[in-house]
């Protein structure tokens, strides 16, 4: 196989087809719909791994609320900018960013954590947890597996796959302080020749009160 890409370099070359192989997945539907019923109006919700701002982003933005999508790609910045101009989009990579604690009433990862190492995912669920106001939700997605930088071919290119079976990843979430509400699976087939069907695995979490508020 080719050279292994960097999330970067894998989605500005894919760019636009991500959108075109990817379409809406059910999960996503399923997630995005899960996070508006539990929103109060005007909310912010951050996007990690926006990509190009559809559906998640634009169906928020529909709905009322204020969305940041953050995203490692430039070109995928670009094209979300472009399609959901109610958002906002910034380039950056999730891993060095940061936020003010408790301010966020949703953070919505759908993918995003698949090329980071699992000490990386550790520590963006920990961030995300401080991120969030009390009450507020995480609405995960990912493709469970139990595996750690793994080559694999993806829309024509090669790249490095870290994930976790769906015990571990429910895990990492309550140790970074997060209540899992809610998980489930279902299968989704890319609409691209030699994707294979993969597992759609999401896990919906809810930040707690600080226990001394709580007193």
């Amino acid at each position: 196989m080719d050279q292994p890409l960097t999330a970067a370099e894998l989605f500005d070359a894919v760019g636009q087809g991500y959108e075109d192989a990817f379409g809406r997945p059910p999960a996503v539907d399923e997630a995005v719909r899960l996070v508006l019923e539990r929103l109060p109006a005007h909310a912010r919700v951050l996007d990690i791994g926006s990509g190009t701002g559809r559906p998640t982003a634009e169906d928020l933005t529909a709905a009322g609320h204020d969305v940041l999508g953050v995203d490692v790609s430039a070109a995928m910045v670009d094209i979300a900018r472009r399609q959901v101009p109610r958002a906002r989009f910034e380039h950056a990579d999730i891993r060095d960013w940061e936020s003010e604690d408790a301010s966020w009433d949703a953070v919505c990862a759908f993918f995003p954590f698949l090329q980071m190492t699992r000490a990386e995912v550790t520590a963006v669920l920990a961030k995300v947890a401080r991120w969030l106001k009390p009450g507020g939700v995480l609405a995960l997605l990912t493709v469970p597996m139990d595996v750690e930088d793994l080559e694999v071919p993806f829309l024509g290119h090669t790249v490095r796959l870290t994930s976790f079976a769906a015990p571990d990843l429910v895990d990492r979430v309550e140790r970074a302080g997060l209540a899992v509400l809610d998980t489930h699976s279902t299968v989704f087939s890319p609409d691209r020749e030699g994707q294979p069907d993969e597992e759609h695995l999401l896990v919906l979490a809810q930040a707690q009160a600080p226990a001394d508020s709580l007193t």
